[in-house]
C-alpha cells in the first residue's frame, strides 16, 4: 500500500519521523529518497527524537554512517550521497549493520547498487514549491 502526504513545514516532517518510529520499534530498513535539501535528515531527526535520542542529529555525508545507541535499539543513519562505488559498503562492513535488531535509515540508497536488501519501507520526498510531497511504500 502506498501513502501520499503533503508536508508543509519542518514540524510536520519531524512529526512524520515520529510516526515512522512507531512502526519500527524493534528494527528494520528504511530507505529515504529525495533531492538535496528535501528533508531526509529532518525526517531522521524526528524519528530519532521519538525513539528517545536527545542529542544532535547530523547528516553523515562525510562519514557514511552515524550510529545512535538508544536504550532499546541501535540505529544507523547512512548517507550514501558521496559513495563512489557500491563495493565501498562491503569494505565498511555493511552487513554488520543490517541486523534484524537494528534500525537502518539509508539516504541515497540508489548509490548502493545491489548491496542493500529490500527495504521494509521506502520514503520518497519530492519538492512541491515550499512544501514537500511524500510517498511512502
Amino acid at each position: 500500500m502506498t501513502e501520499y502526504l503533503q508536508i508543509d513545514n519542518e514540524a510536520a516532517m519531524l512529526a512524520l519521523g515520529a510516526t515512522l518510529a512507531a512502526r519500527f520499534p524493534h528494527g528494520g530498513l528504511i530507505t529515504l529518497h529525495g533531492d538535496l535539501g528535501a528533508g531526509k535528515t529532518t525526517l531522521v531527526r524526528g524519528l530519532l527524537r521519538a525513539l528517545g535520542h536527545e542529542g544532535i542529529v547530523k547528516s553523515p555525508t562525510y562519514t557514511l554512517v552515524e550510529p545512535y545507541s538508544l536504550a532499546d535499539l541501535s540505529v544507523y543513519h547512512f548517507d550514501l550521497y558521496r559513495l563512489t562505488d557500491p563495493e565501498e559498503l562491503e569494505y565498511m562492513g555493511i552487513r554488520d549493520y543490517l541486523r534484524p535488531d537494528a534500525l537502518c535509515l539509508v539516504e541515497w540508497p540508489e548509490q548502493a547498487g545491489n548491496s542493500l536488501p529490500k527495504a521494509d519501507l521506502q520514503v520518497f520526498i519530492h519538492h512541491a514549491g515550499d512544501s514537500r510531497r511524500v510517498e511512502i511504500k
